[in-house]
């Protein structure tokens, strides 16, 4: 997360709010995480919050640049503060724990398409599937 998102909400024109900054804190504090367990943490520190008002402030949060949203295939939507990167994720497809992958050439070469259609690519995701060793051993046993 930047040293201070305050001023980068306030650099692009958005108004710095508690609720924001609430639900900013709550994204840094646990990877990829659901809009519902986001409302849970705030609720904790602010007291009541509708999960519309959650699902505003991420949707700010994502234009921004300050949170990244991934939606794995039959999963809930999953927020995160690590942006500045062009990083990948492996899922399980037992629990369902989600984890962050760094790119195989420690640069960004997903970015660059075999035709990229007059696109100008700025992002891919890339998700791997497979089962985390939790869940392995438990396949073993």
């Amino acid at each position: 997360m930047p040293a201070d998102p305050a001023d980068l909400l306030r650099q692009r024109g958005y108004r710095v709010t508690g609720q924001r900054l609430t639900v900013l804190r709550a994204v840094s504090r646990e990877p990829h995480v659901t809009a519902d367990a986001v409302a849970e943490t705030v609720r904790t520190e602010m007291g009541s919050i509708s999960i519309q008002a959650v699902y505003d402030v991420l949707g700010v949060l994502v234009d921004v640049g300050l949170v990244r949203r991934i939606q794995p295939a039959g999963s809930p939507a999953r927020f995160e503060a690590r942006v500045s990167d062009n990083h990948h994720h492996v899922i399980c497809r037992s629990c369902g724990r989600v984890a962050d992958v760094d790119c195989a050439a420690r640069s960004a070469p997903c970015l660059t398409a075999v035709d990229d259609m007059g696109y100008e690519v700025d992002e891919a995701e890339v998700i791997y599937w497979g089962l985390c060793p939790e869940c392995q051993s438990q396949t073993r046993t």
